[in-house]
């Protein structure tokens, strides 16, 4: 053992500075290393350990949070609030169409001044025979309701009520006017017609020959209106 032990103080000393310096540091970081796998290493375990139970608890509570904060939100929420707010959003739509029916109806002809607005048009002509000029009755614009469905035979009958008919927005006004002349004059006058700068829509016609040149020709011409009052002839 001193032999070996001599031997290596030999090779020391036949080192040179430069040489000394770097075995010192490798001895000395080995040291180091080994100081700390043997003592700072377990400690070090620990605490990495002791940080992960800390980072769970953390968890834990977090969720345990969360959990109390939806139990109060659930106590909070007002069962009737879904339906508040599809009434609110129906009203809202509501609203806006009948906005827009009244932006267009500003284009139309207004329901009491359809007839007198055609008789000034066939006294414009001159040429043709008013032969009869009658109101039709106000027919609500929507569609038609769904037949209620049978119910099964198993199924006990329940308190049934009438549904109730959605309001109508929309009302449409006619009038049916029938005049006799000959078809030149009946097509100006039914040129003069689509070119008023209010509008009327067709609802039909119908030309009848009668005697040459004369023609018999029944239109229905009709307006819309947000009003369902009718202003009888």
């Amino acid at each position: 053992m001193k032999q070996q032990l001599a031997r290596l103080a030999t090779r020391v000393d036949a080192l040179s500075l430069r040489e000394r310096v770097l075995l010192f540091a490798a001895i000395t970081a080995l040291y180091v290393f080994l100081m700390h796998f043997f003592s700072l290493g377990p400690m070090f375990a620990k605490q990495e350990l002791l940080r992960t139970q800390i980072v769970q608890q953390q968890n834990n509570l977090e969720g345990i949070d969360s959990e109390i904060s939806d139990k109060v939100k659930a106590a909070q929420v007002d069962p009737d609030a879904p339906t508040r707010e599809r009434i609110a959003a129906v009203r809202a739509q509501t609203e806006a169409l009948a906005t827009s029916l009244r932006a267009m109806q500003n284009g139309l002809v207004p329901p009491e001044r359809m007839a007198p607005l055609v008789e000034a048009i066939l006294r414009a002509n001159g040429r043709l025979q008013l032969v009869s000029l009658r109101t039709l009755p106000v027919e609500p614009v929507q569609g038609a309701a769904k037949p209620a469905s049978t119910p099964a035979a198993n199924t006990p009958p329940a308190d049934t009520q009438p549904a109730a008919k959605p309001a109508a927005l929309l009302y449409r006004h006619g009038v049916e006017v029938t005049v006799r002349g000959n078809y030149l004059d009946m097509i100006g006058t039914m040129a003069a017609l689509e070119s008023m700068p209010t509008q009327l829509f067709w609802g039909g016609a119908r030309l009848e020959a009668e005697t040459w040149p004369n023609s018999r020709l029944t239109l229905t011409l009709y307006t819309l209106s947000l009003d369902a009052k009718w202003m009888k002839l």
